[in-house]
Protein backbone atom coordinates (compact mmCIF):
# COMPACT_ATOMS: atom_id res chain seq x y z
CA UNK A 1 0.00 0.00 0.00
CA UNK A 2 1.37 3.48 -1.16
CA UNK A 3 2.84 4.61 2.45
CA UNK A 4 1.03 8.29 1.75
CA UNK A 5 -2.57 6.16 2.15
CA UNK A 6 -4.02 5.83 5.82
CA UNK A 7 -5.07 2.74 5.66
CA UNK A 8 -7.32 3.38 8.44
CA UNK A 9 -9.06 6.26 6.56
CA UNK A 10 -9.86 4.29 2.86
CA UNK A 11 -13.09 5.17 1.22
CA UNK A 12 -15.35 2.54 1.09
CA UNK A 13 -17.52 3.20 -2.00
CA UNK A 14 -15.33 4.57 -5.13
CA UNK A 15 -17.38 5.55 -8.01
CA UNK A 16 -15.60 6.89 -11.07
CA UNK A 17 -16.81 8.58 -14.63
CA UNK A 18 -14.58 6.60 -16.89
CA UNK A 19 -14.71 9.97 -19.52
CA UNK A 20 -11.98 10.76 -22.23
CA UNK A 21 -11.51 7.45 -23.89
CA UNK A 22 -12.29 9.11 -27.12
CA UNK A 23 -10.41 12.03 -26.62
CA UNK A 24 -7.37 9.77 -26.00
CA UNK A 25 -7.75 7.82 -28.96
CA UNK A 26 -8.32 11.15 -31.17
CA UNK A 27 -5.13 12.81 -29.92
CA UNK A 28 -3.74 9.28 -31.00
CA UNK A 29 -4.98 9.50 -34.58
CA UNK A 30 -7.24 6.19 -33.89
CA UNK A 31 -11.02 5.44 -34.06
CA UNK A 32 -12.85 6.09 -31.31
CA UNK A 33 -13.31 2.66 -30.13
CA UNK A 34 -9.14 2.17 -29.84
CA UNK A 35 -9.70 4.41 -27.11
CA UNK A 36 -12.69 2.29 -25.08
CA UNK A 37 -10.48 -0.87 -25.69
CA UNK A 38 -7.44 0.60 -24.07
CA UNK A 39 -9.66 1.84 -21.76
CA UNK A 40 -9.96 -2.01 -20.42
CA UNK A 41 -6.72 -1.64 -19.17
CA UNK A 42 -7.48 1.00 -16.60
CA UNK A 43 -10.56 -1.22 -15.81
CA UNK A 44 -8.40 -4.14 -15.12
CA UNK A 45 -5.68 -2.38 -13.30
CA UNK A 46 -8.12 -0.03 -11.13
CA UNK A 47 -10.37 -2.88 -9.99
CA UNK A 48 -7.24 -5.47 -8.88
CA UNK A 49 -5.71 -2.12 -6.88
CA UNK A 50 -9.23 -1.35 -5.28
CA UNK A 51 -9.10 -4.49 -4.23
CA UNK A 52 -5.78 -4.74 -2.54
CA UNK A 53 -6.08 -1.72 -0.69
CA UNK A 54 -9.27 -3.20 0.97
CA UNK A 55 -11.83 -0.45 -0.81
CA UNK A 56 -15.20 -2.48 -0.14
CA UNK A 57 -16.79 -1.15 -3.37
CA UNK A 58 -16.11 0.56 -7.07
CA UNK A 59 -19.05 1.50 -9.47
CA UNK A 60 -17.59 2.35 -13.19
CA UNK A 61 -19.93 4.75 -14.80
CA UNK A 62 -19.45 2.04 -18.18
CA UNK A 63 -22.69 3.20 -20.68
CA UNK A 64 -25.17 5.07 -19.87
CA UNK A 65 -28.90 5.44 -21.36
CA UNK A 66 -27.85 8.59 -23.02
CA UNK A 67 -25.46 6.82 -24.49
CA UNK A 68 -27.55 4.50 -26.80
CA UNK A 69 -28.41 8.02 -28.86
CA UNK A 70 -24.81 7.46 -29.79
CA UNK A 71 -23.89 6.64 -33.56
CA UNK A 72 -25.01 2.77 -33.88
CA UNK A 73 -21.94 1.44 -35.46
CA UNK A 74 -20.21 2.82 -31.98
CA UNK A 75 -22.77 1.34 -29.90
CA UNK A 76 -22.86 -1.66 -31.61
CA UNK A 77 -19.23 -1.54 -30.88
CA UNK A 78 -19.39 -1.14 -27.45
CA UNK A 79 -21.57 -3.87 -26.88
CA UNK A 80 -19.50 -6.77 -28.84
CA UNK A 81 -16.41 -5.06 -26.44
CA UNK A 82 -18.28 -5.22 -23.26
CA UNK A 83 -19.43 -9.30 -23.93
CA UNK A 84 -15.74 -9.56 -25.00
CA UNK A 85 -14.29 -8.38 -21.83
CA UNK A 86 -16.77 -9.75 -19.84
CA UNK A 87 -15.87 -13.87 -20.97
CA UNK A 88 -12.61 -12.95 -20.91
CA UNK A 89 -12.17 -11.02 -17.66
CA UNK A 90 -14.89 -12.82 -15.25
CA UNK A 91 -12.41 -15.70 -14.38
CA UNK A 92 -10.15 -13.46 -13.08
CA UNK A 93 -12.45 -11.52 -10.89
CA UNK A 94 -13.82 -14.77 -9.51
CA UNK A 95 -9.99 -15.71 -8.83
CA UNK A 96 -9.59 -12.32 -6.96
CA UNK A 97 -12.93 -12.63 -4.90
CA UNK A 98 -14.33 -10.07 -6.77
CA UNK A 99 -17.77 -9.70 -6.59
CA UNK A 100 -19.20 -8.46 -10.16
CA UNK A 101 -22.87 -6.53 -9.69
CA UNK A 102 -24.54 -4.03 -12.11
CA UNK A 103 -26.67 -1.19 -11.54
CA UNK A 104 -29.10 0.30 -14.32
CA UNK A 105 -31.22 -1.19 -16.74
CA UNK A 106 -29.34 -4.35 -18.39
CA UNK A 107 -32.61 -5.55 -19.98
CA UNK A 108 -31.65 -3.05 -22.53
CA UNK A 109 -28.14 -4.41 -23.89
CA UNK A 110 -28.51 -6.92 -26.28
CA UNK A 111 -28.47 -10.85 -25.69
CA UNK A 112 -25.82 -11.81 -25.63
CA UNK A 113 -24.29 -9.15 -23.46
CA UNK A 114 -26.91 -9.03 -21.28
CA UNK A 115 -26.43 -13.33 -21.00
CA UNK A 116 -22.51 -12.43 -20.67
CA UNK A 117 -23.31 -10.10 -17.09
CA UNK A 118 -26.03 -12.65 -16.26
CA UNK A 119 -23.19 -15.26 -16.24
CA UNK A 120 -20.59 -13.09 -14.62
CA UNK A 121 -22.82 -11.83 -11.83
CA UNK A 122 -24.01 -15.32 -10.69
CA UNK A 123 -20.58 -16.94 -11.19
CA UNK A 124 -18.79 -14.40 -8.54
CA UNK A 125 -22.51 -13.87 -6.03
CA UNK A 126 -20.77 -15.64 -3.52
CA UNK A 127 -17.52 -13.67 -3.49
CA UNK A 128 -16.31 -11.37 -0.31
CA UNK A 129 -13.78 -8.85 -1.83
CA UNK A 130 -14.09 -6.06 -3.90
CA UNK A 131 -17.70 -5.28 -5.30
CA UNK A 132 -17.11 -4.48 -8.58
CA UNK A 133 -20.27 -2.58 -9.85
CA UNK A 134 -21.13 -1.79 -13.23
CA UNK A 135 -23.56 1.43 -14.09
CA UNK A 136 -24.84 -0.34 -17.47
CA UNK A 137 -27.73 1.55 -19.69
CA UNK A 138 -27.90 3.56 -16.30
CA UNK A 139 -29.37 7.14 -15.65
CA UNK A 140 -29.97 8.41 -12.39
CA UNK A 141 -33.32 10.88 -13.02
CA UNK A 142 -34.57 7.59 -14.59
CA UNK A 143 -33.39 5.63 -11.13
CA UNK A 144 -35.37 8.40 -9.39
CA UNK A 145 -38.26 8.36 -11.22
CA UNK A 146 -38.45 4.38 -11.30
CA UNK A 147 -38.44 5.30 -6.93
CA UNK A 148 -41.06 7.52 -7.49
CA UNK A 149 -43.23 5.37 -9.19
CA UNK A 150 -43.26 2.65 -6.80
CA UNK A 151 -43.80 4.70 -3.75
CA UNK A 152 -47.10 6.05 -6.14
CA UNK A 153 -47.98 2.75 -6.81
CA UNK A 154 -47.66 1.99 -2.79
CA UNK A 155 -49.41 4.81 -1.50
CA UNK A 156 -52.30 3.77 -3.94
CA UNK A 157 -52.66 0.81 -2.68
CA UNK A 158 -52.32 2.11 0.85
CA UNK A 159 -49.52 0.37 1.64
CA UNK A 160 -48.12 4.02 2.10
CA UNK A 161 -48.84 7.69 2.98
CA UNK A 162 -46.93 10.64 2.89
CA UNK A 163 -45.75 10.72 6.10
CA UNK A 164 -43.25 7.58 5.34
CA UNK A 165 -41.98 9.18 3.03
CA UNK A 166 -38.18 10.21 3.71
CA UNK A 167 -34.40 9.78 2.88
CA UNK A 168 -34.51 5.88 3.68
CA UNK A 169 -37.51 4.97 1.88
CA UNK A 170 -35.95 6.47 -1.13
CA UNK A 171 -32.50 5.26 -0.57
CA UNK A 172 -33.97 1.89 -0.16
CA UNK A 173 -35.97 1.62 -3.43
CA UNK A 174 -32.85 3.00 -5.65
CA UNK A 175 -30.39 0.39 -7.22
CA UNK A 176 -27.78 1.22 -5.08
CA UNK A 177 -30.35 -0.07 -2.12
CA UNK A 178 -27.98 -2.30 -0.83
CA UNK A 179 -24.82 -0.71 -0.80
CA UNK A 180 -23.57 2.53 0.88
CA UNK A 181 -23.49 6.03 -1.19
CA UNK A 182 -20.03 6.46 -2.75
CA UNK A 183 -17.18 8.34 -0.41
CA UNK A 184 -15.35 9.71 -3.14
CA UNK A 185 -16.55 10.09 -6.67
CA UNK A 186 -13.83 10.55 -9.56
CA UNK A 187 -14.09 11.87 -13.27
CA UNK A 188 -11.41 12.06 -15.37
CA UNK A 189 -11.12 13.84 -19.18
CA UNK A 190 -11.24 16.67 -16.79
CA UNK A 191 -14.83 18.12 -17.60
CA UNK A 192 -16.70 19.31 -14.54
CA UNK A 193 -20.61 17.44 -14.43
CA UNK A 194 -21.66 14.71 -13.18
CA UNK A 195 -24.26 13.71 -16.33
CA UNK A 196 -26.78 12.07 -14.66
CA UNK A 197 -24.90 9.63 -12.49
CA UNK A 198 -25.84 8.78 -8.61
CA UNK A 199 -27.41 12.08 -7.96
CA UNK A 200 -28.95 11.03 -5.24
CA UNK A 201 -26.21 8.76 -3.77
CA UNK A 202 -23.48 11.76 -4.30
CA UNK A 203 -25.28 14.01 -2.23
CA UNK A 204 -22.36 14.72 0.25
CA UNK A 205 -19.87 12.94 -1.70
CA UNK A 206 -16.53 13.99 -2.42
CA UNK A 207 -15.42 14.79 -5.98
CA UNK A 208 -12.05 14.79 -7.74
CA UNK A 209 -11.74 15.96 -11.48
CA UNK A 210 -8.34 14.61 -13.03
CA UNK A 211 -7.07 15.87 -16.79
CA UNK A 212 -6.31 12.49 -17.60
CA UNK A 213 -8.44 10.43 -19.66
CA UNK A 214 -9.72 7.56 -18.75
CA UNK A 215 -7.07 5.49 -21.01
CA UNK A 216 -4.38 7.12 -19.17
CA UNK A 217 -5.74 6.54 -15.54
CA UNK A 218 -3.52 3.96 -13.49
CA UNK A 219 -2.81 2.86 -9.70
CA UNK A 220 -0.53 6.42 -9.13
CA UNK A 221 -3.41 8.20 -10.33
CA UNK A 222 -6.21 6.36 -7.83
CA UNK A 223 -3.42 6.46 -4.75
CA UNK A 224 -3.40 10.79 -6.00
CA UNK A 225 -7.07 11.01 -5.98
CA UNK A 226 -7.37 9.03 -2.43
CA UNK A 227 -5.08 10.67 -0.90
CA UNK A 228 -6.98 13.73 -2.29
CA UNK A 229 -9.90 12.79 0.03
CA UNK A 230 -7.97 11.86 2.90
CA UNK A 231 -7.11 15.78 2.84
CA UNK A 232 -10.28 16.92 3.05
CA UNK A 233 -12.22 17.26 6.35
CA UNK A 234 -16.12 15.97 5.73
CA UNK A 235 -18.54 17.69 7.94
CA UNK A 236 -21.98 16.54 6.04
CA UNK A 237 -23.11 20.15 6.93
CA UNK A 238 -21.31 20.59 10.24
CA UNK A 239 -18.96 22.89 11.42
CA UNK A 240 -15.33 21.98 12.30
CA UNK A 241 -15.35 21.59 15.69
CA UNK A 242 -18.49 19.22 15.96
CA UNK A 243 -16.61 17.46 13.32
CA UNK A 244 -13.64 17.32 15.59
Amino acid sequence: MNADLEHDCLPVHIAIIMDGNGRWARKRGFPRITGHSEGINSVREITRVSGELGVKHLTLYTFSQENWSRPVTEVSALMKLLLKTIRKEVKNLNEKNVRLTTIGTISDLPDEAREGIEEGIELTKNNTGLNLNLALSYGSRQELISAMKKIGENMKEGILNSDDINESLVSSLLYTSNIPDPDLLIRTGGEFRVSNFLLWQIAYTELVVTQKFWPEFRENDLHEAIKMFQDRERRFGKVSEQVA
